[in-house]
Parts: structure tokens; sequence; C-alpha cells
């Protein structure tokens, strides 16, 4: 007897798909989702299946879009997310999170040593590589890689 788990279509909010495997739950730090939003609704779907092949995590945010520097976050763990608003029931919006080849004042550098760790300068740092990510600081030349960005949120 195979037993199957459906997950309900949500009316308003937003559905976040194509995470990068195992990154759902750095999407809902980035997002802020337990401590500034406890009692919204959320679906996590984890390591399911892809039709494009591998593996791939989703999350299911009832009765809320996401602002335009949280989909800046989530490109730097998961460059080839899309991001679904639903309203009414259905796909209002979907859009597929984009990743500039520079990235400024999103992260910290995760050089101690670092001016912009101990100056009033604006971070900033050059994409080297979309996936997995790679990011290059300005000022030390010091690289970051998933691990390092995800440590912040």
């Amino acid at each position: 007897m195979t037993k199957e788990i459906k997950v309900e279509k949500i009316k308003e909010g937003t559905v976040i798909d194509h995470i990068s495997s195992g990154q759902a739950l750095n999407v809902l730090r980035i997002l802020g989702i337990a401590k500034d939003y406890p009692t919204t609704a959320v679906t996590v779907a984890m390591n399911v299946p892809s039709k494009k092949g591998g593996r791939k995590d989703i999350v299911k945010i009832e009765g809320r879009e996401l602002k335009s520097d949280e989909v800046g976050k989530i490109s730097l763990i998961s460059p080839n997310a899309t991001i679904n608003i639903i309203r009414g029931g259905a796909v209002f919006r979907k859009k597929k999170v984009t990743l500039p080849e520079r990235i400024e004042g999103v992260v910290r550098c995760s050089n101690p040593n670092c001016i912009s760790n101990s100056e009033p300068v604006r971070t900033r740092f050059a994409v080297e590589r979309k996936e997995p990510i790679k990011l290059r600081c300005f000022y030390c030349e010091r690289v970051m890689v998933r691990s390092d960005i995800t440590r912040q949120f």
C-alpha cells in the first residue's frame, strides 16, 4: 500500500521553487520566518526530485510576499531559484532570481582583518562563480563560498 502526502495550494503568498538542495532552512533564516513571522503558515519540502534533474528544495509561505533584499540574499545561496507570487490561488507573477556580477552591502567579508569590518565602508564583492557561489572581496581579495555566506544569516 502506497501512501501519498499532498500539500495544499496556497491562496495568497509566495512559493520559492528550485532552491538548491539542502538550502531551504537557510532560506527560512534569511526570511526570519521563525523569529519575525511565528504564526505564518510555511511548507518546506527538502531534497525532492526535480524534473530538470537532480534534487531541489521548495518553500511555500502563506500570506507573505518577499522584499527585494530578501530575494537578493536568496540568490546568493540558490542562484537558480524561482519566486512565484500567488494571488487568488493562482500564480500571479513568476520570476527567476538573478545574481548580479557585483554584490554590495548584503554580506560581510569573512576576513576579520578586512577594512570593511573595521571602517565604515560598504562591503563589495565580485561574483567569480554562480554555482557553487564564489565571491571575492573588493578590499582584501578574500574568497568566500556558500558556507561563509550562510553563516551570516
